[in-house]
């Protein structure tokens, strides 16, 4: 095994999860990603938490999504909503053989499967809002995932590894670092009322007066390297576009530029993926910004396709459609968040109650 993985799973249990002895804690991941899987299951044992494991087959889930009938797509286990009520910790570790396995699936059943688990994404979001439940999610790198980065798996596995500073000698004593420089931006940006974004084909602003912004640090997502809040709903307003294709269940939406009215989106349009981008508007809440962020690790250079990485590039700015966390006293409720990237580092801005904060790609406090 690359001791790499061994080091991610140390990093996981220890730091991003804090497992204590005792601890309901789940995980899941499919069966490309079982070297890390095997890994985390070790060293959670070793922690003294109480592990249950659930291993996926994409290929099942492509075969529902593609002959199911409107109840099968729909359907929600009674079991998956009783992990959802009484897990303690939840880890999902990503990870395929085929990144494009749902390529052909109908947009309209996307819709219905993501309506179907509504209640259950109220049920996690709420619990991880009120600190009920401790969730991470990650990657293990994988021939598909490399692939959709145009780069060879050895390549892959560095980009990985170094975007989860896991090359160093002490992970964790650089993800503390990372908190605390995040946390200057979070407790300067908790005092401002206005926001204003301004890039290539974009000039948009909402209020986040009253809400909080979060320091993502490595323990929600790893990696991680951001800082987010939710704006408040109806004050978005203006024009987006989205540097890089929105990616959704592993289907391309290319050059998405949307228009906001009092919140709402009033305009979406793209090259490639019009029809998508059109049903998943259509989901509860979907018109509506759930996140606004600012991405910080500079690890990360290059988008590859995945939106645990991409919306972290340092350099980039998110709005992510659907669902607010509860955490950032967002109010918004749907049955998707879906980040899309804008591209800040050349000649972007970003002004606080009128005052420059943020210029090529950068925070100037």
């Amino acid at each position: 095994m690359d001791e790499r993985v061994s080091k991610h799973a140390k990093v996981l249990v220890n730091y991003s999860l804090a497992l204590k002895p005792g601890e309901k804690f789940f995980l899941q991941g499919s069966i490309a990603t079982l070297p890390l899987i095997r890994a985390v299951y070790l060293e959670a044992l070793k922690a003294g938490a109480l592990v249950q494991v659930m291993i996926e087959d994409p290929t099942l889930g492509e075969i529902r999504l593609k002959h199911g009938n409107d109840e099968q797509l729909a359907y929600l286990p009674e079991s998956v909503m009783v992990v959802a009520k009484t897990a303690d910790v939840f880890l999902s570790i990503w990870g395929s053989t085929n990144t494009r396995n749902l390529s052909n699936v109908p947009p309209e059943n996307l819709r219905k499967s993501a309506e179907g688990r509504s209640a259950l994404t109220r049920v996690f979001f709420e619990r991880m809002g009120k600190g009920e439940m401790k969730w991470c999610g990650t990657l293990f790198p994988t021939e598909a995932e490399a692939q959709e980065a145009s780069m060879s798996l050895s390549e892959y596995e560095d980009f990985v590894y170094t975007a989860c500073h896991l090359d160093s000698d002490d992970p964790i004593a650089e993800w503390k670092k990372i908190h605390d420089q995040q946390q200057k931006y979070v407790d300067f940006l908790n005092t401002k009322k206005h926001l204003r974004i301004i890039s290539k084909d974009t000039d948009i602003e909402m209020s986040i007066e009253g809400r909080k912004w979060i320091n993502s640090d490595g323990h929600a997502n790893f990696p991680s390297g951001e800082v987010f809040t939710g704006p408040v709903e109806d004050t978005v307003n203006g024009h987006i576009r989205f540097s890089f294709p929105g990616i959704f269940q592993g289907r391309e939406i290319e050059d998405i530029r949307l228009t906001f009215e009092n919140g709402k989106v009033v305009k979406a349009e793209a090259s490639k993926g019009q029809d998508l981008l059109e049903k998943l508007l259509e989901i509860k809440g979907a018109r509506y910004v759930g996140e606004v962020a600012m991405g910080t690790n500079y690890n990360i250079t290059k988008f590859t396709k995945n939106m645990l990485f991409d919306e972290k590039i340092g350099g980039t700015v998110h709005l992510a459609l659907g669902r607010s966390y509860p955490e950032t006293g967002g109010k918004n409720e749907s049955d998707i968040h879906w980040d899309m990237l804008c591209d800040m580092r050349e000649g972007g801005e970003i002004y606080a109650d009128g005052e420059l904060i943020y210029k090529n790609g950068k925070f100037l406090i």
